[in-house]
């Protein structure tokens, strides 16, 4: 006999903001015959069981759709019937979205997909994507973060890794990379200079009489301006002796200084540094990656701005402190 499902007061909580089915195979999709009503839901539902990994059913009626929280009575067996359930979404705030090329499995993806077909009041959008899958995203919220990286090239390395990041990892919420540029071009038109001396051929600008690059070893010229980093400092300390005059163009250090351009308040950062060649490290809501960085170190990054536990990275460490680096040991 299947007992009557408890609708009144429920115990399970209102989803919060982001909240995907994960995985998204706790999520069915029925077509029912029935109002999509509380009422009409909590009849249907008394009458059928679940299987043991169902957290929400989608609700199809006659075009309208319903996003409804339930629990098992028993997660132990195969299938049981309802012993909670909480109607989240009816028709008038739910959205069902078609969107064939969108991984329904990835909240980003799914927040991306809402916000095109965005109307207001609804509260669930449910997305049928690729293969036909489905899941829904309850009230998307994305969580902005700002990369900051030196330009050109276009797009920058570190926004390319890190939309690559999002696109994969199903295990963070919904995500808004915003590109904050440190435009080489520009803090050379910002400080004018009979010659400037740039990190690289990489740079953006093509070699000129008035042009030379670090990398290269060039002749040294008492009158360049140096546009380059603590590291590239170090490297003309090393090559000719002395120090240049410079232009700071570490996008650690803009971080550090709170300048990035449009800072929004409360947004969390991304960045990175070629002091740290290996690891990432998180000072509140920036995250550090290394100039050379792998994917797993900006996943990493980016799991720790977002409060999801990080993959397993090398520890971090810089030149000359050894206390940092991992133990080499058996």
């Amino acid at each position: 006999m299947i007992s009557e499902p408890r609708i009144e007061a429920p115990q399970i909580e209102e989803p919060e903001p982001n909240t995907i089915t994960r995985p998204y195979r706790g999520l069915s999709v029925q077509e029912v015959d029935i109002p999509l009503t509380s009422a009409g839901i909590g009849c249907l539902l008394s009458r059928r069981e679940i299987y043991r990994r169902t957290a929400f059913l989608v609700l199809r009626s006659h075009g309208q759709t319903a996003v409804v929280a339930v629990r098992p009575e028993d997660p132990d067996r195969l299938f049981s019937a309802v012993a909670e359930l909480r109607v989240l979404s009816g028709p008038a705030t739910t959205a069902w979205i078609d969107e064939p090329e969108a991984d329904v499995g990835n909240a980003t993806a799914l927040a991306s997909a809402a916000f095109t077909h965005h109307r207001d009041g609804v509260l669930a959008y449910v997305v049928q994507g690729r293969f036909e899958h489905v899941n829904f995203i309850w009230r998307p919220a994305p969580l902005t973060i700002r990369v900051t990286e030196v330009v050109p090239p276009h797009p920058p390395k570190l926004l390319a890794m890190a939309e690559q990041v999002v696109g994969y990892d199903e295990d963070l919420p919904p995500v808004d990379l915003t590109l904050d540029a440190v435009d080489v071009r520009e803090l050379v038109a910002a400080n004018p200079a009979a010659h400037y001396l740039l990190p690289c051929r990489g740079s953006g600008l093509p070699a000129s009489p008035d042009v030379s690059f670090l990398d290269c070893h060039p002749p040294y010229r008492a009158d360049w301006l140096l546009i380059g980093c603590e590291r590239s400092r170090q490297f003309h300390q090393h090559f000719y002796g002395s120090q240049p005059r410079r232009v700071d163009l570490c996008p650690r250090a803009r971080v550090a200084e709170g300048i990035q351009a449009d800072a929004l308040p409360g947004a969390r950062v991304l960045a990175k540094c070629c002091l740290l060649e290996r690891g990432i490290e998180v000072s509140g809501a920036a995250a550090v990656v290394p100039w050379g960085a792998n994917l797993d170190e900006v996943r990493a990054a980016l799991r720790a701005l977002c409060g999801v536990p990080a993959v397993p990275v090398p520890a971090a460490t810089t030149p000359g402190n050894p206390e940092a680096a991992p133990d080499a040991g058996p």
